[in-house]
């Protein structure tokens, strides 16, 4: 275990960073198959078949319940900020689907041979810090001993039914909005490999951190036609879920597409999150003129807590932006969803 005098790095003690420790897309779908028979529920509306954010449940009265869990290991060397962004993130998946969060649980593991206890309780601070700015409580959850530090909650919450947003009910026409810019993968790996500038600490924790509440209220736009957040899969792997599970075909914009200007440091040092390299592995056969490898890696960047993708009508992208900028976010048009054709599934320009 470290001295006092010696400072702790987080992010020494996992191999991955926040998201980017998913499990790569082609391997979780080699997960997911099975042939054994499921129990069908009809009141469960969304399950994992569709791959989205979070189950959501018919209650019955016209409204839904949704749940969902996410947990990972340190992106950040302070455990304060380490707990607040993965509560964030968690949060996230409540927002994406059109809804408010009730309540979470936590989820702690914790390697108590290596990390003192009390960086655990700062962990946690810094959930409930997140679940207090979301205006819930953290009502409990459960901890293990790990070889490796991991945190996360799981989330219920709740919506009308109308306002349920799926990741598979985009239209064709759909105009595509992000609320984040990409990146965060490139700085979580300078951290990670001690080559992050001071003058870059805090960028990516500051983005972080931001709640993506406008969930909630673009849930009651009849306009927005699907919606999910961009996190592990990076901006092209959750953009593909929305077209297989749509039926469309996306054209994005690349010059459009919002970059952090710091991580552009680290693109241009070939600083790439190992991350990047799997989900590009895993749907590049889906996609069309990503051009050069910096590119590739932005496109495929691994977001943790990263922006929400919208998916709207063109007459209700002013409205889109309007709501996001009442919850602090800034909404930027992408691209557009057109009919499919045969070929690649997302053809960037």
């Amino acid at each position: 275990m470290p001295t006092a005098a010696e400072p702790i790095r987080l992010t020494q003690y996992s191999h991955g960073a926040g998201c980017g420790c998913k499990i790569a897309p082609a391997v979780l779908d080699q997960v997911l198959r099975t042939e054994l028979g499921t129990f069908a529920d009809p009141r469960v509306l969304v399950g994992y078949g569709s791959k989205d954010d979070a189950a959501v449940y018919d209650l019955g009265n016209g409204r839904a319940l949704i749940s969902t869990t996410d947990f990972f290991s340190p992106i950040v060397d302070d455990a304060f900020d380490f707990g607040r962004i993965a509560a964030t993130n968690a949060l996230s998946d409540v927002y994406a689907m059109g809804g408010r969060p009730l309540l979470a649980i936590a989820i702690l593991g914790w390697p108590v041979d290596k990390l003192p206890p009390e960086l655990a309780a700062r962990v946690l601070d810094g959930g409930r810090t997140a679940c207090h700015e979301a205006g819930i409580a953290l009502a409990g959850g459960h901890s293990i001993d790990a070889p490796e530090p991991f945190f996360g909650l799981a989330v219920t919450g709740e919506a009308p039914l109308a306002h349920i947003k799926r990741n598979d009910t985009a239209r064709e026409g759909d105009v595509l909005l992000l609320t984040k810019p990409l990146g965060l993968g490139f700085l979580a790996t300078a951290m990670k490999r001690s080559v992050l500038q001071p003058e870059h600490a805090g960028v990516g924790t500051a983005i972080m951190i931001q709640l993506n509440k406008a969930g909630e209220a673009l849930g009651a736009i009849a306009g927005v036609h699907a919606m999910t957040d961009v996190t592990g899969f990076g901006l092209l792997g959750h953009l593909l879920e929305i077209c297989e599970g749509s039926g469309l075909r996306a054209e994005i914009d690349f010059g459009r597409v919002p970059i952090i200007p710091e991580a552009a440091h680290y693109l241009q040092q070939g600083c790439y999150p190992d991350g990047s390299f799997r989900n590009w592995k895993s749907y590049a056969a889906k996609v069309d003129g990503a051009g050069s490898m910096d590119r590739m890696m932005l496109l495929s960047d691994p977001q943790t807590s990263g922006g929400l993708l919208i998916c709207a009508s063109p007459e209700t992208v002013d409205e889109v932006v309007a709501r996001c900028l009442e919850h602090d976010a800034v909404a930027r048009t992408i691209g557009t969803l057109v009919q499919r054709t045969d070929g690649p599934l997302v053809l960037v320009s």
